[in-house]
C-alpha cells in the first residue's frame, strides 16, 4: 500500500490476527498471489467456470481440474456496509469502516470482500468502479483493500 505523510502504514490497526491459508492449503494460491500484488480467482480448466471462494470441485461441472488464474485487480461495488461495531477488540478504535462486496467483471462477476479505503463517512455507490490496493505487512502477508477509481 502506498502511503503519504497523512495516512497510516496500514489501514486496519495492529493487533488483529494475521490471515492464514486454510489448513488444507486450498486457498494458499490466493494468498501467494496477494504477496505478488496479483488478484487470483479459481477457475475450472474443464468448463471455464470461475468460483470464489475456493472449493475442491467445480460448482458448475463438478470437475476436479481447478486452477488459480490472475485477473485484473478491478471491479464494481455490488454491496457495502458501514461497520459500527468492532468484530475484534483491536478494532474498537477503528470503527466505523467500510466493508465492500466487489464483483469482478473479468471473472464472470465472482465476488470478493474487502475494505473500502478513504473516509469511512464517504458516500458509497452501488456499481462504482474500484481497484485493488495491496497492503503488505511485515509478518509476510498482504491484504487486499479497495479504492474508488
Amino acid at each position: 500500500m502506498t502511503t503519504d505523510d497523512t495516512s497510516p502504514a496500514t489501514y486496519l490497526p495492529t493487533g488483529l490476527p494475521a490471515p492464514a491459508p486454510d489448513r488444507d492449503g486450498l486457498d494458499a494460491p490466493f494468498w501467494e498471489g496477494t504477496r505478488l500484488h496479483e488478484l487470483r480467482v479459481q477457475r475450472c480448466a474443464a468448463c471455464g467456470g470461475w468460483q470464489m471462494p475456493a472449493e475442491w470441485i467445480c460448482h458448475r461441472c463438478r470437475g476436479w481440474e481447478l486452477e488459480w488464474t490472475p485477473v485484473p485487480p478491478r471491479g464494481v461495488i455490488y454491496s457495502w456496509e458501514r461497520v459500527w461495531y468492532p468484530a475484534h477488540p483491536a478494532l474498537a478504535d477503528a470503527v466505523p469502516y467500510l466493508a465492500v462486496l466487489v464483483e469482478l467483471p473479468d471473472a464472470d462477476n465472482e465476488r470478493i470482500l474487502g475494505n473500502l479505503l478513504g473516509d469511512p463517512q464517504q458516500e458509497v455507490t452501488i456499481g462504482a468502479a474500484v481497484e485493488a490496493v495491496f497492503e503488505d505487512h511485515p509478518d509476510g502477508y498482504t491484504l487486499v483493500h479497495w479504492r474508488t477509481m
